[in-house]
């Protein structure tokens, strides 16, 4: 049978770690409802950075056979890298010759 996990009397956390007391979450309830001014916002990039250091990076996505799949996991395993490193660099090579 599967573990569940207990429910604990223990506040609410943020990503950082922080306690989420009743009093904190009062202050920040209160603070929502007087409304916020958007334009003193930050604005935060999501995801990875960009490849080439400016701008998003496009996506490629392939599909491929089980036996090359594992081929790939193995080789870039053995180098330390990544399999979309390994297909960076395949690619490149592709379309440079």
């Amino acid at each position: 049978m599967a573990k569940v996990k207990k429910a604990t009397n223990k506040n609410p956390r943020t990503k950082a770690g922080t306690e989420i007391t009743p009093e904190i979450a009062d202050a920040l309830a209160a603070e929502a409802e007087r409304g916020y001014d958007l334009s003193k916002a930050k604005r935060r990039r999501v995801g990875r950075p960009s490849l080439a250091g400016v701008g998003a990076s496009p996506r490629l996505s392939f599909r491929t056979t089980p036996d090359l799949y594992r081929a790939a996991q193995k080789q870039a395993k053995e180098e330390g890298r990544s399999i979309s490193d390994l297909a960076r660099e395949a690619v490149a090579r592709y379309v440079k010759s």
